[in-house]
């Protein structure tokens, strides 16, 4: 049974991965950290949402089961192949059919993958990997601790950082901005359609 005790202040988004993974312990199961980065980035910070959706989740994994992606996709339906951090790692390998085809899928499932969301997240991506640049020489925990990341997602930000130079940030981060507060019908009449994102994508490379 969960030991959850709602508060009616809302946590802040960096500490929602200890949140879940605490609740998930509590209840007899482990998480891998990829499957513990989707339910977080993916559930927003609505705990009674992210309880419900736990719930779900463990409703056919045994007991004393670790949760990993697989099960995250079978049970909540986020893919494994097609979300924001398969995105950030094909810009990344600057891998631009994968890209694309993972823009096309969310294009074809803008209720799971709305722009309102993905604009946000690839803007803080990017946040990130322009501080890292700053911070690398720190040591790894408080690296990890200043992004507000789990260690073991620095080395995305390592390889991040090497193929997008502060300068290239810069440049990408405002494009993004602009980006999200379209998203938002902020400056046009209607939400913009994923044209803007395919082209953004395409110019990064």
């Amino acid at each position: 049974k969960s030991t959850v005790l709602f508060n009616s202040e809302r946590l802040r988004d960096y500490q929602i991965p200890k949140w879940i993974e605490t609740e998930i312990v509590a209840l007899g199961y482990t998480i891998t950290p990829i499957a513990l980065r989707l339910m977080a980035e993916y559930l927003g910070n609505d705990l009674s949402k992210i309880v419900n959706e736990i719930q779900k989740l463990i409703i056919n994994i045994p007991k004393n089961s670790k949760i990993t992606d697989v099960e995250i996709e079978q049970n909540i339906g986020i893919s494994k192949d097609y979300n924001i951090f398969e995105l950030q790692k094909a810009l990344v390998d600057n891998n631009q059919i994968k890209a694309q085809r993972i823009v096309q899928y969310f294009e074809a499932n803008p209720k799971d993958h709305p722009m309102i969301m993905i604009a946000p997240m690839l803007h803080s991506f990017f946040i990130k990997v322009f501080l890292y640049s700053y911070l690398k020489n720190l040591p790894q925990n408080k690296i990890a601790s200043e992004l507000g990341v789990s260690p073991y997602f620095l080395k995305d930000y390592t390889k991040a950082s090497k193929s997008f130079p502060p300068e290239k940030v810069k440049k990408i981060i405002s494009k993004l901005r602009v980006l999200d507060l379209k998203s938002k019908g902020v400056g046009v009449g209607t939400s913009i359609g994923y044209g803007e994102l395919k082209e953004l994508i395409f110019s990064m490379s």
